[in-house]
């Protein structure tokens, strides 16, 4: 029971992690074309704001990673 809890907890974190960074790299990719359709030189600038969002996922699975590490029996 107890290792079934903390894989749903490691789960969540890698999960909930995953959709807002859908979320905002969905927000940010269509701004992104908006910009990049207006000026062509933006476009080093967009792909690193795309790029940012994925540490959120990163650092979700280092969270957890060390849940299931450190709690799992």
């Amino acid at each position: 029971m107890e290792l079934g809890l903390i894989a749903i907890g490691a789960g969540l974190a890698v999960g909930l992690a995953a959709i807002a960074t859908g979320i905002a790299q969905s927000r940010i990719g269509s701004a992104g074309i908006g910009a990049i359709s207006e000026k062509e030189e933006l476009t080093g600038r967009v792909i690193l704001l795309l790029a940012i969002p994925e540490t959120l996922v990163i650092l979700g699975f280092a969270v957890a990673a060390m849940v299931i590490l450190l709690l799992a029996p």
